[in-house]
């Protein structure tokens, strides 16, 4: 069975600082017409930075569309031209104040591919060194030092719910 769409009619209704939202016209295999609405995405990395071998650091940050304040693990949107470890050594330092030169590429997903093209690359970061947080001018991040054991039990608990955090724990700890 053919399951491929073809796109007879681009659209974009709206073009952000960080994304775009668009309005597609496409032909389905059974040749009948829909319509396509997704964000386009430029592509995020994360950083799973270890402080020494059983601590991570975690950002807590505000989150407005689910109004709570949530864990996660740093991370941020590609700019353009920009390669994917860049981005991820400049989050850590932009996010954390850390840096590193021990940083490696473990995984990459798609977040939700119903409404988004976006793709998410994870990085794990060791031999961490100290340095000055430098979040952007709308960022308001708290550093939090935690034992990933219990970043493992605060996914259990429900306390953890960023999907990009529980993927990129739940890897590491699979490769632990």
């Amino acid at each position: 069975m053919k399951l491929r769409e073809k796109v007879f009619k681009k659209n974009r209704i709206y073009t952000g600082k960080a994304i775009n939202f668009c309005k597609d016209e496409v032909v389905l295999p059974n040749k009948n017409k829909a319509v396509r609405e997704y964000i386009d995405h430029p592509g995020a990395v994360a950083v799973v930075p270890f402080i020494n071998k059983t601590d991570i650091i975690m950002v807590k940050q505000y989150r407005y569309p689910v109004d709570k304040i949530t864990y996660e693990i740093p991370a941020g949107k590609l700019d353009k031209k920009e390669s994917l470890l860049k981005c991820a050594k400049r989050e850590l330092k932009e996010e954390t104040g850390f840096e590193t030169k021990n940083i490696k590429k473990l995984i990459s997903f798609y977040p939700s591919t119903a409404f988004s093209n976006e793709e998410l690359i994870i990085y794990i970061a060791k031999d961490l060194v100290s340095g000055k947080q430098n979040p952007d001018d709308d960022e308001f991040i708290e550093n939090t030092i935690i034992p990933f054991k219990k970043a493992l039990r605060m996914i259990k608990q429900g306390k953890i719910k960023d999907a990009k955090t529980v993927i990129a724990l739940l890897y590491v700890a699979s490769k632990i």
